[in-house]
């Protein structure tokens, strides 16, 4: 009996790391020059996650992204240089992201901190048009 339950939290943690694997993908870029001339060697890790916006709020410096169903949210601090593209890859407002929102961050560490550079939102946004008409009416006296 002890042996079934301790196979069936094996398989289950199993399972939650795959998920995590699958969400996240990394990039590093190296550039190595002559140190001994005095240049500096840069390596940059930019890393990216998928899954749906849990808590955006406008003037915040970050959003909550669950990777999976089954993950928790992750926070990703973003700045005034992070970019929001459309699925197309144009470039959208800020107003565009919203909760319940599937999409893909990449980011770059900074210390204990994600640092989101770039938000690509896996739906088209739909833009609500509000149109106002105005009537003036004059009376003759």
């Amino acid at each position: 009996m002890k042996e079934n339950t301790l196979a069936k939290i094996l398989a289950v943690a199993c399972g939650l790391v795959a998920v995590t694997a699958v969400a996240q993908t990394s990039t590093t870029v190296t550039t190595t020059k002559d140190a001994a001339a005095g240049d500096v060697v840069t390596e940059t890790t930019a890393t990216s996650a998928s899954g749906t916006i849990t808590t955006y709020t406008p003037g915040s410096d970050y959003l909550m992204l669950r990777a999976g169903t089954t993950g928790m949210p992750v926070r990703y601090y973003y700045t005034k240089d992070t970019t929001v593209l459309d699925p197309e890859g144009h470039t959208v407002t800020w107003s565009a992201v919203r909760p319940d929102l599937p999409a893909t961050v990449y980011y770059v560490r900074d210390g204990d901190r994600m640092i989101v550079r770039k938000v690509v939102l896996s739906k088209p946004t739909v833009i609500e048009k509000e149109t106002t008409t105005t009537t003036t009416t004059t009376e003759k006296p």
